[in-house]
């Protein structure tokens, strides 16, 4: 995997030659990190039971891939399929859980820092 955004002010990089890392929400494959950028971040990330937990900084989109399940959003349960879209505002505490699991792509901005990960 390439270094950091390079001085030409891009990044190529293909989802298979990323990482896959274990994450308190699953699997996730982390082709942009905060290590290339601290602008923003993109994981896909396999789903079945996540750790709610929530971002003091880092304000997150999640686009629903595949899969069925539900989400708990500061105590509001959520349905979510493929083709949603939720947006996750700092300091909004979450889980998402699925039977036979949920891949989504997670978007974040700034770029999640490990440190801003809290867990209740």
């Amino acid at each position: 995997m390439s270094a950091a955004v390079s001085e030409k002010g891009y990044l190529i990089r293909r989802l298979a030659e990323a990482p896959t890392v274990p994450c308190p929400c699953g699997q996730s494959t982390r082709p942009l990190t905060r290590a290339d950028t601290a602008a923003c971040n993109l994981h896909v990330t396999f789903i079945t039971d996540s750790v709610r937990h929530y971002h003091r900084h880092c304000t997150e989109v999640y686009y629903i891939l595949e899969g069925r399940g539900k989400m708990d959003l500061d105590g509001d349960m959520v349905d979510v399929e493929a083709g949603m879209i939720i947006l996750i505002e700092p300091g909004t505490r979450h889980r998402l859980w699925s039977a036979e699991g949920v891949q989504t792509i997670v978007f974040g901005v700034p770029a999640l820092d490990p440190k801003d990960e809290y867990f209740d």
